[in-house]
């Protein structure tokens, strides 16, 4: 993690430590909660969304999808705001590392891990899909893995609920990471809780094999 130079204090509560990880529609920093003395993630949007209404009220109903999900494997959100015309989610901060940091240090985990970890981000999105969203972003990026060995999902920020008429993104609009998305993902239809099975398909690929099952020159083609 990387020191904040300049520390900055969100709604009189939240002070930045360190960025965590930079997304794209967001920066994720270590935060410092001064009301309940705990260390917290702060996910911000970027200033030039902020104006944007469109992706505002994206980010605001992210918030309310991951806030209504409480599951084991899946990392809570416990607050989001607006700060300055900043916009904010503050969520559990894992102490951890990425999957996708794990297959960088080791390569190709053991059958028996796979299916552990497998099995973990699997439960998650079932619940989820029970109460009406799709990630449908998952990636080892997106899973967590505690120092402890706990597995949790986390970022749903591309999230879309099921049982709501309006979407979240535009017709045809492809979102997601091209490497791991379905095809109907690709093509910029409709999704449903099918693209998440068919993006930890590719996870537990990689995570056997070492690399995603198709390659190309860019993860588009």
């Amino acid at each position: 993690m990387q020191p904040v130079e300049t520390p900055r204090i969100f709604s009189n509560r939240y002070e930045l430590t360190h960025l965590i990880a930079r997304g794209g529609m967001a920066q994720v920093y270590r935060a410092f909660d001064h009301l309940l003395d705990r260390p917290v993630a702060l996910k911000i949007l970027f200033p030039e969304l902020s104006v944007d209404r469109a992706f505002v009220e994206r980010f605001r109903r992210e918030a309310q999808a991951a806030a209504n999900l409480s599951h084991p494997n899946i990392v809570p959100v416990f607050d989001w705001g607006e700060d300055d015309s900043t916009y904010f989610i503050v969520m559990e901060c894992v102490e951890g590392r990425a999957l996708s940091a794990l297959l960088r240090a080791q390569g190709p985990l053991p059958p028996r891990q796979v299916a552990d970890i497998g099995a973990h981000v699997a439960s998650a999105l079932a619940y989820a899909h029970r109460h009406g969203v799709i990630h449908r972003d998952v990636k080892p990026g997106n899973v967590l893995i505690t120092d402890e060995g706990l597995v949790k999902v986390t970022d749903f920020g591309i999230a879309r609920a099921v049982n709501t008429e309006e979407s979240l993104t535009q017709t045809g609009a492809v979102m997601g990471t091209a490497t791991y998305f379905s095809p109907e993902q690709a093509e910029g239809i409709g999704v449903d809780r099918r693209s998440d099975v068919y993006s930890l398909g590719v996870v537990l690929f990689e995570m056997l094999v070492g690399r995603p099952p198709f390659l190309g020159e860019s993860p588009v083609s």
